[in-house]
């Protein structure tokens, strides 16, 4: 999903201004990330508080390899389809994982309050300044040939840094955050960069279907 020079293939959500850029390296520094402009295959949110980043290309079910480098504190997310959530989150040296721990499914957000939404299995965060990863295994919903809905979405498995966090989550609608589209059998995927200085690297994505 990312061609190693620039963003060709992403847009900013809702085309606001956007401060994500590339670049060839990134390294943590505190609660920030250091790096320089320019063509490469790393694309960085440095100031933490940017629009969101869309995919041009939609999916549907799909394998997804996703590494990413968050710096002391720092908040992102990987929303399938722009709307189901896998956190990203500086949990190094948590031990009672949360929803909003890195690599929870997170909570939808109804009526002013969290539902649902599955917390990571064990914490397999590495240090703030590091570089991680996500494999995820994602199933979409399904459809009857009226619109109507049989099969909510589902994350089948997903590996944080190699260690197994979620097996077989459902998720019955968007979780807190997500775009403002319908639930559907192909929608993009968005990165979070509203939430804190961010990068990512090798996205990688196998259609399914």
């Amino acid at each position: 999903l990312l061609n190693g020079k620039d963003l060709a293939g992403w847009v900013p959500q809702d085309g606001k201004p956007s401060a994500w850029f590339a670049t060839t390296r990134v390294q943590g520094a505190g609660k920030a990330l250091v790096a320089t402009p320019g063509a490469g295959p790393i694309i960085v949110n440095g100031n933490g508080r940017t629009a969101n980043l869309v995919t041009v290309l939609k999916h549907g079910d799909c394998e997804l390899h996703v590494e990413f480098m968050v710096p002391e504190g720092s908040n992102s997310g990987v929303y399938l389809q722009g709307l189901y959530e896998i956190q990203v989150f500086d949990s190094f040296g948590h031990t009672e994982m949360k929803t909003s721990d890195c690599g929870g499914v997170y909570h939808r957000w109804i009526d002013e309050k969290p539902v649902g939404g599955s917390a990571p299995r064990v914490n397999a965060s590495k240090k703030p300044g590091e570089w991680q990863s996500f494999d995820i295994t994602f199933r979409a919903p399904r459809f009857d040939k009226s619109g109507r809905k049989t099969a909510n979405a589902r994350f089948v498995r997903v590996l944080h840094n190699g260690v197994e966090i979620q097996k077989n989550v459902e998720v019955d609608g968007g979780t807190r955050a997500h775009m403002n589209i319908a639930e559907a059998a192909l929608n993009p995927l968005m990165l979070q960069g509203d939430h804190g200085p961010v990068a990512y690297r090798n996205l990688r994505l196998a259609h399914l279907r």
